[in-house]
């Protein structure tokens, strides 16, 4: 049986915990929920998996110890993606992948933009998952590599690496849509 002082303690606890939740890790949720789109291809599964990233992040916070909370939630979505993409197994296109501007652009500069925009969400979504997610990372996220091998679980030279193959196949299919005709 606990008594009232130990649950008024135990209740304060919880408070801090969930204001420090709040504080440090809810921030992030902008960068967990694009993480999530890019590995899962689908805005449903996306906040699916986000949500379910959020409490187990909320249920782990206390072996958490300072750091980087981005790079460790992160760690914490790209691991529920991993498992729910194991569980679930499939591949879905969404059209709807881009942020619009608050400026009025012209007429002409949101359908070049638009077409831009478009061939660099297919190309992306055409690179292996590995490269997708390093990409996704660095250049969407802004992870610095270190952060990106802690998120990965792997060497600072393996992201490198997995950047440079994804920047040059980027490179490639953005060349050859362009040389095609296919913007």
């Amino acid at each position: 049986m606990i008594v009232p002082a130990a649950q008024e303690r135990l209740f304060l606890s919880e408070q801090n915990k969930l204001a420090q939740f709040e504080f440090l890790v809810m921030p992030h949720r902008k960068a967990a929920y694009n993480l999530a789109r890019w590995l899962t291809r689908n805005d449903h599964d996306a906040e699916d998996v986000v949500q379910e990233a959020f409490l187990r992040a909320f249920r782990f916070f206390d072996g958490f110890h300072g750091g980087d909370s981005k790079a460790w939630l992160l760690t914490i979505v790209r691991n529920a993606c991993h498992t729910w993409m194991q569980q679930n197994r499939k591949l879905t296109l969404d059209e709807d992948m881009g942020e619009y501007e608050a400026a009025e652009p012209s007429p002409e500069t949101v359908v070049i933009e638009n077409v831009d925009r478009e061939a660099l969400r297919r190309a992306i979504e055409e690179l292996p998952p590995e490269f997708r997610e390093a990409i996704v990372l660095r250049e969407l996220e802004g992870l610095s590599y270190k952060e990106i091998g802690a998120v990965t679980g792997v060497p600072v030279g393996t992201v490198m690496s997995r950047l440079a193959r994804a920047r040059g196949r980027l490179a490639k299919a953005l060349g050859e849509r362009k040389a095609g005709g296919a913007v």
